[in-house]
């Protein structure tokens, strides 16, 4: 499995800023108010985000000696994890980041309450993939000396 590279985080959070900016285009366009996310959406990123990690610790534990074998399954079970995490992180994080962008570029001033949730959401998100990265990182198995090399002699 290959780790979770910067390109894909970038081009996730891209998305989600254009998604939520035309969101809110159409929305006021049509005459209905903004989106505005609710407060348990930054709640839940950052019980995610610390659930990810949770199941990551264990995992280092044991491949650092302190416990017994590791279950390589389990290990690449919470990295995948880890790693959908991290870009759902990122698309969230990128979405409230385009519904910022939406609301600072009227000429109106926004409330303060939809502003507070919309920039908790984006500082949710990028928690969110900073947890995901570590705990992406927290599942990495140390390679066996046993194991063959790719392309190498048999």
């Amino acid at each position: 499995m290959k780790r979770t590279g910067p390109a894909v985080l970038i081009v996730a959070a891209g998305l989600g800023a254009a998604v939520g900016f035309l969101v809110d285009q159409l929305l006021t366009s049509a005459g209905r108010p903004t989106f505005t996310p609710m407060w348990s959406l930054p709640i839940l990123l950052l019980l995610v985000g610390a659930a990810v990690v949770a199941l990551a610790v264990p995992i280092r534990r044991s491949t650092r000696g302190s416990g017994r074998g590791v279950n390589p399954f389990r290990a690449v079970r919470v990295a995948m994890l880890a790693k959908a995490a991290s870009i759902v992180g990122a698309a969230i994080g990128g979405l409230a980041v385009g519904l910022l962008l939406f609301l600072t570029s009227r000429p109106v001033t926004p409330s303060l309450g939809s502003m507070a949730t919309v920039i908790a959401t984006a500082v949710c998100g990028a928690l969110l993939v900073a947890a995901a990265l570590v705990a992406e990182h927290l599942c990495t198995i140390r390679k066996d000396d046993d194991d063959e090399q790719p392309g190498g002699a048999a």
